[in-house]
């Protein structure tokens, strides 16, 4: 990822280069995850797949602090169905990936999540909170969540920070100067999702006003 970065900061040194109007590539690949000491235990037991003590595991934190990415990688890795909590009518067959537990409306998702917990399916389940503060209807589910193996993604230090805005801006096809990210990171809420929403607010504002995205843009969003 360093390299990566090299890579964009040496190429924004060219004058006023201007943005183009190209999708996001949103890029959730194995080569394109930053790992750090935030998500390096998460990472490393997943990477250790199938070699796992338990056949499910749980991914928990914020929005925006890796867990779908990580849990992409599995899939990836496993062969995994992806699927939300929302929209978990029945049990599914093989490996599987159930995301946001703990934001889905109702308990609708319950008798199937069961099944495939007692089935002994490969299962990487995701959510906000730690799994034992999911709520239920279900006590045996309760006692199932309780017991999963938890990786909480903590807080990102500046470092993966920085290399994530490089990756947010890459994903954009956008070229910003090394005092953007620099900016952003030691100015925004030190939290993912806020970098994340300030950078498609920039992309935007660029796009708007057929402008490159550097300090003096950035420094007007900010003053709005």
């Amino acid at each position: 990822m360093a390299g990566r970065r090299d890579a964009v900061f040496a190429r924004c040194l060219m004058p006023a280069q201007l943005v183009l109007p190209l999708p996001s590539n949103n890029a959730m690949t194995r080569a394109e995850f930053v790992v750090a000491e935030s998500n390096k235990r998460a990472y490393t037991f997943l990477d250790s797949f199938p070699d796992w003590p338990a056949p499910a595991a749980a991914l928990v934190g914020p929005s925006a602090s890796g867990k779908t990415h990580l849990a992409r990688i599995w899939a990836e890795r496993s062969g995994a169905t992806l699927l939300d909590a929302r929209d978990l009518p029945a049990p599914v067959e093989g490996p599987a990936v159930v995301e946001n537990i703990d934001s889905a409306p109702g308990f609708a998702h319950e008798p199937a999540l069961f099944a495939m917990l007692e089935r002994g399916t490969p299962l990487l389940l995701t959510g906000r909170q730690t799994p034992s503060s999911w709520e239920v209807t279900l006590p045996d589910l309760g006692s199932r969540f309780r017991a999963l193996l938890a990786f909480e993604l903590g807080a990102p230090d500046e470092a993966l920070l920085m290399a994530l805005a490089v990756k947010l801006f890459a994903d954009r096809q956008v070229l910003v100067p090394e005092s953007v990210v620099t900016h952003l990171v030691r100015t925004l809420e030190r939290s993912p999702s806020a970098l994340r929403d300030f950078i498609q607010r920039a992309d935007t504002r660029a796009l708007e006003e057929k402008k490159p995205v550097n300090l003096k843009l950035i420094q007007s969003l900010m003053a709005d």
